[in-house]
């Protein structure tokens, strides 16, 4: 077994759609960067890559790379899934933490446990998701970015 942390935050901007794990959520703003920018899918695919000791999500999936202009990361996710597998390893578990001002995540973390669990091919049990709030510290407590960090443990396939 070996375990990877990943991280990942981007800018909130109007005219952008909110997408994290993999879920569209329904918001004023959305997060800048060349894919659909999920903090969440990304520090867990930079999990998974650290625990298996495949680099990081830029190695694999370059931003300025016209492939992955606008890609959703859930795509993204099954190709690291997919690496992972050629590699010899498959998911243990995942454990995420989003750390958002706002919008309220509670709405939406099962289904984002379900996304999660469908692109890894594995069980949303093997998923967890936890949001915080900031609490009003730092610019992402004052709700100016989102940032998402990431717990991966791999297993040997048998």
């Amino acid at each position: 077994m070996r375990v990877g942390i990943g991280y990942d935050v981007h800018k909130l901007e109007e005219g952008r759609s909110l997408v994290l794990g993999g879920v569209e959520i329904p918001f004023e703003k959305g997060l800048v960067g060349w894919s659909d920018a999920d903090v969440v899918i990304h520090a867990i695919i930079d999990a998974l890559l650290g625990a298996a000791a495949l680099g990081d999500i830029g190695t694999h999936f370059p931003s300025g790379d016209s492939r992955y202009k606008e890609v959703s990361s859930v795509l993204l996710l099954q190709k690291t899934n997919k690496l992972l597998g050629d590699q010899g390893w498959q998911v243990g578990n995942i454990d995420v933490t989003i750390v958002a001002h706002e919008p309220k995540m509670g709405p939406f973390i099962e289904e984002m446990r379900s996304r999660i669990a469908e692109a890894l091919a594995t069980n949303s049990e093997l998923v967890s998701v936890k949001a915080k709030s900031g609490n009003g510290i730092g610019s992402i407590g004052e709700g100016k970015g989102i940032e998402a960090y990431a717990v991966a443990l791999v297993e040997a396939k048998v």
